[in-house]
């Protein structure tokens, strides 16, 4: 089985809404049904910072500020052919929310021809992935400082 180390950006603001991307879907070129945390694979070798800021960068066009380590998420994704993976993925505080407040141009950035539309959404109400971050209140999260929370799901599939 394949194992792959994603990184994620949470970006929030004072309202507790998460900025978000929808993905085009490729088979009809519309948009995803849910709301996903911008971010990616790591390249082999790739540090875990260079990482997230290429990640933005080619799917956002904004170099993020890096804050400390929120949350960690390990999982076997089923893919669509029926083969299976292990992820595990690091999600970190972005600081620099200002900059994801104002347009944002896709077709300016190298990778964000892949997304479908962006936007600060409320988690209580969106289908939002990871599911876990519709239950957690991510911006007294990083307000109190808690301590990185560890989420296991290895005895089931994810999206």
């Amino acid at each position: 089985m394949e194992r792959r180390i994603n990184v994620r950006g949470v970006v929030v603001d004072d309202n507790g809404r998460i900025f978000a991307v929808k993905h085009r879907d490729r088979d009809t070129d519309g948009e995803s049904d849910f709301w996903a945390i911008p971010g990616g694979g790591l390249d082999v070798g790739e540090s875990v910072d260079k990482g997230l800021i290429r990640e933005f960068g080619e799917e956002l066009g904004i170099k993020p500020v890096i804050g400390r380590l929120l949350f960690m998420q390990q999982f076997i994704f089923t893919h669509r052919t029926g083969n299976q993976s292990e992820k595990m993925e690091l999600f970190f505080h972005i600081e620099n929310t200002t900059d994801f407040q104002h347009d944002i141009h896709l077709t300016a950035a190298t990778h964000g021809h892949e997304l479908a539309s962006v936007a600060f959404i409320d988690p209580a109400v969106s289908d939002l992935l990871p599911d876990f971050l519709q239950k957690v209140d991510v911006r007294h999260h990083i307000d109190t400082n808690q301590p990185v929370l560890f989420v296991d799901n290895l005895d089931e599939s994810s999206r």
